[in-house]
């Protein structure tokens, strides 16, 4: 990582790994063992940990979710558009690669955090960010003639929940990150955008 990013990450003192509590500890490496780095929000939130066991429990519970017609890969893109919106540089960076390596694109994030209507996505996914940006910017103009587009393109009313939940997840999300001065880590720059070496 560069001498840059590290000197200019987070307005509030990370905790130590070996401070925290066991279960947090427990799940912060076994993502270093799935990832082979700690992406920086884990330690960043983990200075409370009551917060950040109620942030990852609703974290899981919306981009981990198996029910619904929403793939990863839109899980993500709500992420990346929003974030976008909210000029949220760690969520941009951290969701973006793995937007990339969920649709199997290496342009599609760069794409989708700065102009989603220009983006080469479908057009469900595209209904899907319109909506999702209302949330975001314009949640108080929600009305009955929003969902129509939605139910359109095949979304019910349970998956309607889930994009303007995710939205409003990451609202919050990118405010923490922002406020705190959260940086992304340097490995997801690259994250989907070059194939991996082979063994």
């Amino acid at each position: 990582m560069s001498a840059y990013i590290m000197s200019s990450m987070n307005r509030y003192p990370l905790p130590e790994l070996k401070d925290l509590p066991d279960d947090l500890r427990a799940r912060i490496l076994e993502v270093q063992d799935k990832a082979g780095f700690v992406p920086n929000v884990f330690l960043a939130l983990a200075r409370r940990p009551a917060e950040w066991r109620a942030f990852f429990d609703y974290h899981d519970a919306l981009m981990l979710k198996e029910t619904g017609s929403l793939t990863k890969g839109d899980r993500e893109m709500i992420v990346v558009a929003t974030s976008g919106a909210n000029q949220c540089l760690y969520c941009v960076v951290a969701h973006g690669a793995l937007l990339r390596i969920y649709e199997k694109k290496p342009l599609v994030a760069d794409q989708v955090a700065v102009n989603h209507r220009k983006a080469d996505i479908t057009p469900r996914q595209r209904a899907m960010l319109d909506f999702a940006m209302k949330v975001a910017l314009q949640s108080h103009e929600i009305g009955e003639a929003d969902f129509a587009p939605l139910h359109a393109h095949g979304f019910d009313d349970e998956d309607i929940w889930d994009i303007a939940a995710i939205t409003a997840f990451f609202g919050m999300s990118n405010r923490i990150a922002n406020f705190s001065n959260m940086m992304p880590n340097a490995e997801f720059y690259l994250m989907g955008r070059v194939p991996k070496a082979k063994k």
